[in-house]
């Protein structure tokens, strides 16, 4: 695995610096340069500076519909989705197709962020390796993990962060096994970054120093602040989303729609076009007014909305930290113009609040605080970034329990809080579990024999057949006790008769998780399991402490025995 997690580690740090050579391509192409972007929008013609997005979503839409969906979008929740639910299995195009339309998306214009399509591109690295060689699931999973580490760490040269990333948000586990690997990619990654882009900050920062005490009240309302806008980001993105599902025009031509909307407001505002790093440089140098900032932080959120929700394809991360920045800047010039003797330079506040509102929609605090302590290399901002990345993480998470990534995979029903307990719960199958050995009730018994079965069984619930065996209904407890013992009934009622006969079944071929989730529906004793050919064909009983003592025994498995 140590092998592996390098090698995963260098494949992942070529893609991320190929990537944004790809991207660099695409932009000179589009523009002229590969430069600073911001610049470059304003020397460009306004006709050409409305049309070049929508050209670039006249590129992403229809490779993105015809050849791979799930390069649509901001990519993490896709990564999230396959390591809970299928094994950590992507298809390995979504490594070519994901480069190909997020670099075309970004090059253009598109208002998103490359670390989302970086950490998407970096699992499916880890994953087709780990197809390719045939390793197990939980090996596959670590694998994607690596990948995405990977990308993290070479975007942003921080390999501390990229694995705090890929166990927190990512894996959810933070145990050894998966630990080591991860950390051996990120460091394998990070340097290759420093060999082509140099060991330097990603953002040069103004001097900061905590002026006093008094400050720290100021961070805290500043990260309740960075939560609302976290929480206007995440809702306003999938708002967009659904008004674009219902447009009734084609599906692989929204994108178009979407990147002449993004021109347009590019005329007001060109910062927010591509990545947009060099407005945060701006703002973190204070060379932006305070409306100005407060704008660009309702536009950055409607640019990144549209481009996402029409079908462009780029992450999320930059918008966040460009919303962190302007939010941040447009807090601090306000407390410093009030308490300009006790408070720091609005610069200060700006870079926490990049912190702060990373956290409030990825609701991964580790992870935000530690990306802005290496993308900054200063300790100063420690303590405020803490607090702050701390109270916008709860904050958030009181108002939307969902993370910007969670919740796009909840709109589609998939419960990824559950994490690991689903993982081992759907790696179960009901016909290693089950209990083949049933104590059936005939269905024409009378009540006079069914008290003397029941009183020699150790069972208080029983399957109901006919007499070819077939199941009819279940008996329990509630539907038998009032009357089993009635003198006047005992001769003249069968069973069939106080049965239930809506009988909730689970296939033999099913997983414990779904038997879980039906076992559940009514508080239900036993499960009968039936063919998945035949569902009146009994095949065994599944009750709560079977299902419990697989999910023990397989927990405490993984535990001794890590794959």
């Amino acid at each position: 695995m140590a092998i592996l997690a390098a090698i995963v580690g260098l494949a992942g740090g070529f893609g991320a610096i190929g990537f944004r050579y790809l991207i660099g391509f695409f932009q000179t192409v589009s523009y002229g340069s590969a430069g600073n972007l911001l610049e470059l929008a304003l020397s460009t013609p306004w006709y050409f500076r409305v049309c070049i997005p929508a050209l670039g979503g006249l590129v992403v839409g229809p490779v993105v519909y015809f050849l791979a969906r799930e390069a649509k979008g901001h990519g993490v929740p896709e990564v999230m989705e396959a390591v809970t639910l299928r094994s950590g299995i992507i298809r390995k195009r979504v490594v070519f197709i994901k480069c190909i339309v997020s670099a075309v998306c970004i090059g253009t214009g598109g208002s998103v962020g490359r670390e989302g399509p970086i950490v998407q591109i970096g699992s499916a690295i880890g994953s087709s390796i780990g197809q390719v060689l045939r390793v197990s699931a939980d090996r596959i999973r670590t694998l994607v993990g690596c990948g995405a580490a990977a990308g993290i760490a070479a975007t942003f040269n921080a390999p501390i962060a990229g694995s705090m990333f890929a166990l927190e948000i990512i894996l959810g586990d933070f145990g050894l096994a998966t630990f080591s690997p991860i950390v051996i990619s990120s460091v394998a990654a990070t340097a290759v970054s420093r060999h082509f882009l140099g060991d330097s900050p990603a953002f040069i920062v103004p001097a900061y120093q905590l002026i006093s005490a008094w400050e720290l009240p100021l961070y805290v309302i500043l990260g309740f602040f960075c939560a609302l806008v976290a929480v206007a980001f995440t809702t306003a993105l999938y708002r967009a989303e659904d008004i674009f599902d219902k447009l009734r025009m084609p599906e692989h031509l929204k994108a178009v729609l979407g990147g002449l909307i993004l021109g347009v407001m590019g005329l007001l505002f060109p910062h927010i076009l591509g990545v947009g790093y060099p407005a945060i440089d701006l703002c973190l140098m204070q060379k932006l007014s305070w409306w100005v900032l407060f704008l660009l932080v309702v536009f950055k959120i409607l640019s990144t909305s549209v481009t996402l929700g029409s079908g462009g394809s780029g992450g999320i991360f930059a918008p966040s930290l460009f919303l962190g920045a302007m939010a941040g800047g447009f807090f601090g010039t306000a407390v410093h113009h009030i308490f300009p003797e006790v408070t720091a330079s609005p610069g200060a506040y700006s870079i926490v609040g990049m912190g702060a509102v990373v956290s409030g929609t990825t609701h991964g605090p580790l992870s935000a605080i530690l990306i802005l302590f290496e993308m900054t290399g200063d300790y100063k901002i420690i303590l405020p970034l803490m607090i702050a990345c701390i109270v916008g993480c709860l904050a958030s998470g009181q108002i939307l329990k969902d993370s910007i990534y969670t919740l796009k995979l909840a709109r589609r029903g998939v419960n990824i809080k559950a994490g690991k307990e689903v993982s081992v719960l759907r790696s179960i199958s009901v016909k290693d579990v089950m209990n083949p050995e049933v104590e059936t009730i005939p269905e024409n018994i009378t009540l006079g024999k069914l008290a003397e079965k029941i009183s020699r069984s150790k069972h208080n619930s029983f399957p109901v057949v006919n007499k070819d065996g077939h199941l009819t209904g279940v008996l329990t407890f509630f539907d038998y006790h009032d009357v089993v013992f009635d003198e006047h009934l005992k001769d003249v009622v069968v069973a069939r008769e106080v049965a239930t006969t809506t009988v909730v079944t689970v296939s033999a071929d099913d997983n414990l998780y779904n038997a879980m989730e039906k076992i559940a529906l009514k508080d239900f004793s036993i499960l009968p399991v039936v063919s998945p050919n035949n569902p009146s064909l009994l095949l065994g009983v599944l009750n709560r402490r079977d299902i419990f003592s697989a999910y023990n025994k397989a927990v405490i498995k993984k535990a001794i025995f890590p794959e």
